[in-house]
């Protein structure tokens, strides 16, 4: 039999899932929980007040600007690869 969880433990490791700036897996790993329980956890508390919609709106943030800090990093790799090949 698998280790009880509290509900308390529960509902940290979903304001983390949703609002740590992790991967699911990440964050599973990091706790120490299966990624499917993970996913269980986030889909019964998702309508709760365990995250509030700032918290919400702060992680959807987040990760927007992660994303465009990876497509700019990928651009500006692909410039240093164009800037090589003409100096030679």
């Amino acid at each position: 039999m698998g280790t009880v969880r509290t509900n308390e433990f529960r509902k940290d490791a979903v304001r983390i899932a949703l609002t740590g700036g992790l991967s699911r897996r990440q964050v599973a790993d990091d706790l120490g929980v299966g990624l499917s329980t993970l996913n269980k956890w986030v889909n019964a508390h998702r309508d709760t007040d365990v995250v509030s919609a700032e918290d919400r709106e702060l992680a959807l943030e987040d990760e927007r600007l992660r994303r465009e800090i990876r497509i700019l990093k990928e651009e500006r790799d692909i410039l240093k690869k164009g800037e090589t090949i003409v100096r030679h």
